[in-house]
Formats: structure tokens, C-alpha cells, sequence
């Protein structure tokens, strides 16, 4: 029987190269290849590779990857669309007797798949009204009607994020609960036949550190050619796209196209919203329970993974 192992972090932290190393460790272990399932958002989306840090298909050392590059830049990326498809993926492992390894930093949708997610009501005509008023007027009366309904949402959503505010306050009209976060005691999903349990390990680096890697990373990604990809994803709809032209870095490129930003002020903007969304990150997935964490500071600690792997193992 196989193992859901969940790897968990903020971005820039190595969590790609550490479901690399623990796929081969399982896999000489059970004598049956384990196989990464993506849980990061915007590497769902075909073509958009240098902006998410895509690992690239001859770096994945033969090791079987699903939930790549599903989605056109275009279509809209939703948590409630990608939790099927990602858990039948992993059944699928399990049956065949391998570890399922979800690796990636979207809090949200890896919650939907490990634990017993409920997903918050929906209501396409709430929803259309509400992005009629946001075309209309701007985000802040929408931000000023979720303040009436929940002062806790309102303080805590991502303002500058138009879509989030319409999904939180079309949760609290229809009277959910739009703070969309881990139930106070979470349940781990169970995928059935061939599921033996469910691994947590979260991949950790000192914050000074990690700001330097992702600041670094940002510049890498312009002098990798973004706007070059950014502009042959333009006839794929990516400026029409709900998600995708809103993914950080994406929608300052696309800004600098239109000649709205410098590159300077592309990639400045581009940082700090990275920094800022992996502090989101260490706050979402430290709530985790029970969840092993290596920290990755000065680089691959492969001592602490097969340390986590033999103990495992050695428990089943």
C-alpha cells in the first residue's frame, strides 16, 4: 500500500527539488515508482512556465508528473474544478501500489485535497452582479459591503486582488463562510483502496534568506525572456484570463507591455508581491497538524528526508 505525502512551503523554499528526492527514495524503497501531483495554481496552466518556476519536463528526473499544464491561459482556474481531478489522480498512484507525492504552495488547494475540505456556497448570478459593481464603481464599496457582513474577512482579504473580495463577499451574501480556512480540526481525506496514510512535510527557510532567493528569482525571471513568454501567451487569452493575468508577475508584465510600468517598477512590484505572498504562505501552512518540517536554509538537507522516510516507513 501507498502514502499521500503532501510537501508544503512558501515558494522559493525547494519544494519541487524535495519531491524529487523523496520520489526516489519511496520508489527504491517500495520497488514501485512514487509520482508527483502539482497542487501549485498557476503551474496548472500550460505555457506559463518562467513566471510559476516550472520545473521543466528534462529535469524531472523520469519521474511521472500530473496536474501540469491542464488549463489554458484563458480558462479560469478554480480550487472547486481542480480537487477531482487532482484526487483521482492520486487514487489512481495509490491502486497501483506507489506513494502520491502533491507538491506545491497554493494553500487552498492543497487543503482540498488532503483534508476534508467543504467548499463555501456559489451563486453564478451573485457572483455576475457583483463584478458588474466592480467594473462600475471600483473595489472599494464592495470592500465596504463584506465590512458590514464580516469585519474579519474584510480585514483580512487581499484588497488588491478584485477577485478574492467578489468570492468573499459572495460567500457572505449567500451567508457562508467566506473565511476560507483550515476547519479548527481538520480531517485527513482518505482516497480508499491502497491509501495506507497521509504524510505531512513542510519545507522551511529563514526568512531573510528566502527573501534574497525570491528577489533573485524575480530578476531571473525577466532575464529568462518573461515578457517574451508573456507575449506569445497573449493569443492563448492570458490578458483575458480571470486567473492567470492576475498571477504575480504576470499581470506586471503584462503592465509593462501596455506600457504602464517600467521594467524597473515591473519587477520591483513583482517582488514585493512575492515577499509578501510567502509570508501568506508560512502563515497558511504552519496551522497544518502534525506536519514534519525540514528547514532548507543553507540548501537540500537529504539527511533530515531520509530520516523522515525511514521512520515512516519503519511505522507502516
Amino acid at each position: 500500500m501507498g502514502a499521500l505525502w503532501a510537501i508544503v512551503g512558501a515558494t522559493g523554499t525547494g519544494k519541487s527539488e524535495a519531491a524529487l528526492d523523496l520520489a526516489e527514495r519511496l520508489g527504491a524503497a517500495r520497488g514501485v515508482p512514487a509520482q508527483i501531483v502539482n497542487s501549485d495554481a498557476m503551474q496548472l496552466y500550460a505555457g506559463m512556465d518562467i513566471g510559476t518556476a516550472k520545473l521543466p519536463a528534462s529535469e524531472r528526473r523520469g519521474i511521472p508528473h500530473h496536474m501540469f499544464d491542464v488549463f489554458e491561459p484563458r480558462e479560469e482556474a478554480t480550487v472547486a474544478r481542480y480537487q477531482p481531478d487532482a484526487r483521482a489522480a492520486i487514487s489512481a498512484i495509490l491502486k497501483q501500489g506507489g506513494d502520491a507525492i502533491l507538491v506545491g504552495g497554493s494553500g487552498l488547494y492543497v487543503s482540498s485535497v488532503v483534508f476534508d475540505f467543504q467548499f463555501p456556497p456559489r451563486d453564478a448570478a451573485t457572483r455576475a452582479a457583483l463584478e458588474r459593481e466592480y467594473e462600475s464603481a471600483g473595489i472599494e464599496p464592495l470592500v465596504a459591503r463584506l465590512s458590514d457582513l464580516d469585519p474579519a474577512v474584510a480585514a483580512a482579504v487581499d484588497r488588491r486582488n478584485p477577485r478574492r473580495v467578489i468570492r468573499a463577499l459572495e460567500v457572505a451574501l449567500l451567508g457562508g463562510d467566506a473565511m476560507v480556512t483550515l476547519p479548527s480540526d481538520p480531517v485527513l481525506w482518505h482516497a480508499g483502496a491502497g491509501h495506507d496514510r497521509t504524510h505531512i512535510l513542510g519545507i522551511a527557510c529563514e526568512r531573510g534568506v528566502l527573501t534574497e532567493r525570491l528577489d533573485a528569482r524575480v530578476r531571473g525571471m525577466w532575464a529568462s525572456g518573461m515578457l517574451d513568454e508573456v507575449r506569445g501567451l497573449l493569443p492563448q487569452g492570458l490578458a483575458e484570463g480571470k486567473t492567470a493575468s492576475r498571477a504575480i508577475g504576470y499581470a506586471q508584465a503584462l503592465a509593462q507591455l501596455a506600457g504602464d510600468l517600467t521594467e524597473g517598477e515591473a519587477i520591483a512590484e513583482t517582488q514585493a508581491l512575492t515577499r509578501r505572498y510567502a509570508r501568506r504562505q508560512v502563515s497558511w501552512f504552519k496551522r497544518y497538524p502534525n506536519a514534519a518540517w525540514i528547514d532548507q536554509t543553507a540548501g537540500r538537507d537529504l539527511s533530515a528526508l531520509d530520516e523522515i522516510v525511514s521512520g515512516s516507513l519503519r511505522a507502516e
